[in-house]
């Protein structure tokens, strides 16, 4: 949006604040303070309230304190959250999510964000108001792969590796493909699941694998890019229907500057993370990522199937053309 706009916002409030009470909107995630996206939701919250003149308030419960991803999804449909953070969890309560958790979904970045970004997915973080909730912004988290203490270079190399999945039907398929033993885990529980020997190792980001400190543990990192699965701002249907206009159009702005905020934040973090991961004795090796690829071709064909599945499968397809 313009400053024009921002400036039009802050002066409409003022005048109308009146007629509003303040509110405080309550946001819950599962994600540690070092994270980008819980950085950027600390400046989500920050922005809506200097746009509203401290009249909107959001106060952030982060690492897990409300409960894992899937806990504080079932939270907010119940009325007891108003905002949370939604990953690949979101297809456990809506089908269109599990496209996000394909494995080699995205081509490369300019591929991601055109389809993310662009009409495809905001069509998609829009669609499931009649479920109880939808997405106001995305943030780009790079691309996934696995962490152990060996090297993972073909999928022999996973096989009898308990990896750390994600609450997903599609991740934990995926890792079964690939020869490796799923295990869901909250994203808060990771680090006392490595050390106790609960699981061997997980998948994410290099940034996530040396700021949420999984590298003191597990020191190599095979770089196979299975999946590029954003993290998004969830918000209750219910809630955002109580809100005035006003206060809507503050919260999309912010929710939007965040995404953006966010996405050079994400640059410099996965620059400043290789080179850590250097300084803390960590291995970035690359793996065979053909190999790898050629295992999942059942979760696209299955996926398939459904109709509308391969539709939207086809635009996304398209989109890197």
């Amino acid at each position: 949006m313009t400053k024009l706009l921002s400036i039009a916002i802050l002066l409409g409030f003022s005048i109308n604040s009146a007629f509003a009470a303040p509110i405080t909107l309550k946001l819950a995630h599962d994600l540690d303070r070092n994270h980008s996206v819980s950085k950027a939701f600390e400046y989500f919250a920050k922005d809506v309230a200097t746009l509203s003149n401290n009249e909107i308030k959001i106060r952030i419960y982060g690492n897990g304190q409300m409960g894992s991803a899937r806990e504080t999804m079932e939270l907010l449909l119940e009325g007891g959250l108003d905002m949370t953070k939604g990953s690949s969890n979101l297809e456990s309560f809506a089908d269109i999510y599990k496209v996000f958790s394909l494995p080699y979904l995205f081509k490369d970045k300019k591929h991601h964000d055109a389809v993310v970004y662009g009409p495809i997915g905001r069509d998609i973080m829009n669609s499931t108001k009649d479920k109880g909730f939808f997405a106001l912004s995305a943030y780009d988290t790079g691309t996934r792969s696995f962490y152990s203490n060996k090297e993972i270079i073909n999928p022999k190399d996973l096989k009898g590796i308990k990896v750390r999945v994600q609450p997903s039907q599609t991740s934990i398929k995926m890792v079964e493909l690939m020869g490796g033993s799923p295990t869901p885990v909250s994203f808060s529980e990771i680090y006392t699941a490595l050390q106790q020997g609960i699981i061997d190792g997980a998948e994410n980001n290099i940034p996530t694998w040396v700021n949420a400190r999984h590298i003191e543990l597990v020191k190599v990192y095979s770089e196979d890019q299975h999946t590029s699965v954003p993290d998004f701002l969830v918000i209750s249907t219910k809630r955002w229907n109580s809100l005035t206009p006003q206060q809507q159009e503050i919260i999309t702005k912010a929710a939007r500057d965040s995404e953006l905020w966010h996405g050079k934040l994400w640059a410099q973090e996965m620059e400043q993370a290789r080179k850590d991961a250097v300084k803390l004795g960590g291995k970035i090796v690359k793996s065979n990522k053909e190999e790898f690829k050629k295992l999942v071709k059942p979760i696209y064909d299955e996926y398939r199937k459904n109709p509308e599945n391969a539709k939207l499968l086809d635009e996304i397809e398209n989109a890197s053309k």
